[in-house]
């Protein structure tokens, strides 16, 4: 647990403490924060504050008591829920205004993880309670030097595997041999292995119509084949298996079976990685300058330049997601579009630009995917970039 860095930043950000609470370990982002696991299952609810000034302190149940021996601290138990009200009252004693993992209309989901009740609860005491959004971003969504050269790994090796996943169909193809999203998927997955890589979930291989579905998965009850003429999105995640703290690499690219390539198809692509590219830029100039800049402006930059060339409306998620430990991190996102995020872009996080057009009724489906890394003075995308449709054939 950073506790200097914490406290420091309360003050600057003028709140009076930092309030963790868990149930049943609700919160993930508390015990990455704290520093910490639990020794048992968590049963009960127990309560840290990091104050602004001064130590820390823990409320406990005492069927639990050892709960946060682990933390820094004074730590007092409760039994009743009367107790627990008393020893809540005493934590906050003199406090007017606490983060915690809480935002406004659940604006930041990952962060909205603190219930109702609770956040009633304590406000029943008086309290005000800001969002640790950022305060999550700073001591949490930031990598280590060792977490980002776990990422530049984990990106030579996923592009290798999806440049030949490409080659694979591509030689299937020309073989007359069977061919379908399912069985590339798991070629795909068999990349991974080979290569020393996890991922939790995916990857994405959709044909036509089902590229045209953003979240689409092949299964082995439901899939497409893949033949001559078919357009092919591979969407593809993963970390180095063997570092536990090793952070994602992610990204989309976008071929066709086609020779030549439809000129629908090749017009949806030049404009989706035209918007990329504009987002890519408005960080790049922000960072270069030292201006600030919040997620909701990098998405409105992809997302004017989809607009303006009639495409609004099949532009249907956000511009780009955090990326760390998880492959959706817990840092800005870059969104205006599902929310309006006012969190800033900060050195050491890394996110992912992907816009994208999707025109099911034509079977066209293009999202072009990248990893932006934001330094102290500069922001670099971390892999290759795709400046053409792959040709499948």
């Amino acid at each position: 647990m950073q506790l200097t860095g914490i406290q420091s930043a309360l003050r600057d950000l003028g709140l009076d403490g930092w309030l963790f609470y868990d149930h049943h370990e609700r919160d993930p982002l508390a015990y990455r924060i704290l520093g910490f696991r639990p020794a048992r299952h968590v049963t009960r609810r127990w309560y840290y504050l990091i104050p602004a000034n001064g130590e820390p302190m823990g409320l406990v149940h005492k069927i639990e008591p050892n709960m946060l021996d682990a933390l820094p601290g004074v730590k007092t138990s409760y039994s009743s829920w009367q107790t627990q009200q008393a020893g809540l009252e005493r934590l906050l004693a003199s406090r007017r205004r606490v983060a915690m993992q809480y935002s406004p209309l659940n604006a930041v989901p990952y962060v909205d993880l603190v219930d109702g009740g609770t956040i009633e609860r304590i406000r029943a005491l008086g309290i005000e309670i800001a969002s640790s959004a950022d305060l999550i971003q700073f001591f949490e969504a930031r990598w280590s030097a060792e977490q980002l050269e776990s990422h530049l790994e984990a990106g030579r090796r996923v592009d290798r595997v999806r440049a030949g996943a490409f080659t694979e169909i591509g030689n299937r193809l020309r073989a007359g041999a069977g061919c379908t999203e399912w069985e590339i998927k798991n070629w795909i997955l068999t990349g991974f292995e080979r290569e020393g890589l996890f991922t939790d979930h995916g990857p994405i291989v959709g044909v036509n119509a089902n590229a045209a579905n953003p979240h689409y998965e092949p299964t082995q009850e439901r899939h497409l084949a893949i033949r001559k003429g078919d357009m092919v999105l591979l969407d593809m995640w993963a970390r180095l298996a063997a570092i536990a703290d090793s952070v994602y690499y992610d990204i989309t690219w976008t071929g066709h079976t086609a020779d030549p390539i439809p000129a629908g198809f090749t017009k949806v692509f030049d404009i989706v990685t035209g918007a990329r590219d504009k987002a890519i830029e408005r960080v790049q100039q922000a960072v270069a300058a030292g201006e600030a800049l919040a997620g909701y402006q990098v998405d409105d930059a992809a997302r004017a330049h989809i607009r303006d060339r009639g495409f609004g409306d099949a532009f249907v998620h956000r511009t780009g997601h955090s990326i760390g430990r998880d492959v959706h991190g817990t840092g800005a996102n870059m969104d205006n579009l599902e929310t309006h995020d006012e969190r800033g872009v900060i050195a050491r996080t890394c996110f992912s630009i992907e816009p994208g057009i999707y025109l099911p009724e034509s079977g066209i489906g293009v999202r072009s995917e990248v990893n932006v890394y934001v330094g102290e003075s500069e922001a670099i995308v971390t892999g290759e970039i795709q400046r053409a449709p792959v040709r499948i054939l």
